[in-house]
């Protein structure tokens, strides 16, 4: 299974991200409760690259690649928009976040704590995030 996907940088187009993502996880072998915590992870780091690094601007996109080699899925999530790091991300201190009362800046935390492996690679005009989740197929 090799599945792309082109979303324009508008929120809008989150509701079609998760129709495919939860089509393409149909085919694998993970439960529901982990599709819908893939889905909502692969779904934080494009709404954070449309929102964050494209400003939702339609006429830019962001391109997803679903890759199942039989041992993982991978998530390729490719943009050229301002560069964020996912690996350099510091977790926010739970207790600090209740007490503000902050709303958001908890969805990479989350990333990292479904996925079970990140990577990150940048030129300065194009960025590569790739989440991976060990699965097995079908």
């Amino acid at each position: 299974m090799n599945k792309e996907l082109r979303l324009y940088c508008d929120t809008d187009q989150l509701a079609h991200l998760r129709q495919f993502l939860d089509s393409r996880l149909k085919e694998t072998s993970l439960s529901e409760v982990d599709s819908l915590q893939v889905i909502l992870a692969v779904e934080e780091v494009c709404a954070n690259l449309i929102i964050h690094s494209h400003e939702c601007n339609p006429s830019e996109y962001i391109e997803l690649n679903v890759n199942n080699n039989g041992n993982s899925l991978i998530f390729e999530i490719k943009d050229y928009g301002r560069g964020f790091n996912i690996l350099e991300y510091q977790e926010p201190n739970i207790t600090h976040v209740i007490k503000a009362k902050r709303k958001g800046g908890l969805g990479i935390m989350l990333v990292k704590r479904i996925m079970d492996k990140i990577e990150f690679e940048s030129n300065g005009t194009k960025n590569i995030c790739r989440l991976f989740k060990n699965v097995v197929s079908k």
